[in-house]
């Protein structure tokens, strides 16, 4: 199946942000009441959600975005990405769009940019969904030595022209081994190596991933999230072959949630179950959504 076959439905346009410039999104389901925000990982674009945006669309008014300095939106090169800075994106994006409440999804780095959001806006944010997020300790040291891999990996794709094998080699690092075969397409790696061979993203790539560069460089921590201070409902939304946080690192933070739940997508998947198992994660994502479980 072709991403573009997947996003039949769906609009792909900008929007203007006032500090963010350009923001490309892809949306779908304009005329439901209760909007849903799906955000990508590290270095990632909003492709991630294809088989996602249109089939969410039936239930919500659903915008998958690419965060600033990354995919096709604006790329600002005298600004720093931390979390914090996605998450400001985010109150922005919402406003241009005249959006005052919605549910947010965030993958990875996404879902720490969940967690900035909710904490900082309680009053925009309805339900939250941690899908294989950052931003909670590592417990293994398999997961210790997957950050460090994740790193090095990203490492190739900037500073130098990338190429298709260096960007099939870091999108093997997302998804499970046994489903690269069918899921793991040269349509989908091409996709990424149009995006990371731009001059503008690769001049901005380094403010991007400064904060795997940090880990990799000098040892250093990753960032946190405060889980405490997350008021709504949330659902960790996990895989059985997640790196860097698997489902232990999972379990150990689940009680720092004052309203969590972790649910453990059915099939063999690695960092993208939107993507691995699209048919299964929509489903879970609705019934949490509209009944609060799943």
């Amino acid at each position: 199946m072709s991403i573009w076959i997947d996003l039949l439905g769906a609009e792909i346009r900008y929007v203007e942000t006032p500090t963010f410039g350009r923001v490309r999104i892809a949306e779908a389901g304009k005329d439901n009441t209760t909007a849903l925000f799906l955000m990508h990982g590290i270095g990632g674009h909003l492709e991630a959600y294809s088989k996602n945006v249109v089939p969410l669309g039936e239930h919500f008014h659903t915008i998958a975005f690419d965060f600033v300095g990354h995919g096709l939106s604006e790329k600002i090169l005298d600004m720093e990405y931390p979390p914090e800075i996605y998450a400001d994106q985010l109150k922005e994006l919402m406003d241009a769009m005249g959006i005052n409440t919605a549910h947010v999804s965030g993958e990875s780095l996404g879902g720490m940019v969940a967690c900035h959001f909710a904490i900082k806006h309680p009053e925009k944010c309805l339900r939250l969904i941690l899908n294989t997020t950052g931003g909670i300790p590592i417990v293994t040291e398999k997961g210790k030595n997957d950050l460090l891999e994740l790193a090095q990996l990203t490492e190739k794709n900037y500073g130098k022209p990338p190429s298709f094998e260096s960007i099939k080699e870091r999108m093997q690092w997302l998804l499970y081994e046994g489903n690269w075969e069918d899921l793991l397409t040269e349509e989908l790696v091409n996709s990424r190596l149009a995006i990371y061979s731009q001059p503008e993203f690769q001049r901005c790539a380094p403010f991007v991933f400064a904060r795997l560069n940090k880990v990799k460089d000098s040892g250093g921590a990753p960032d946190m999230v405060d889980l405490e201070k997350v008021e709504p409902e949330t659902l960790m939304l996990w895989t059985s072959h997640n790196p860097i946080h698997d489902v232990e690192a999972a379990e150990a933070a689940l009680p720092r949630l004052p309203h969590g739940q972790l649910y453990v997508i059915k099939k063999s998947a690695g960092h993208w179950p939107q993507y691995e198992s699209p048919e299964e994660f929509n489903q879970i994502v609705v019934n949490f959504l509209t009944k609060g479980k799943v």
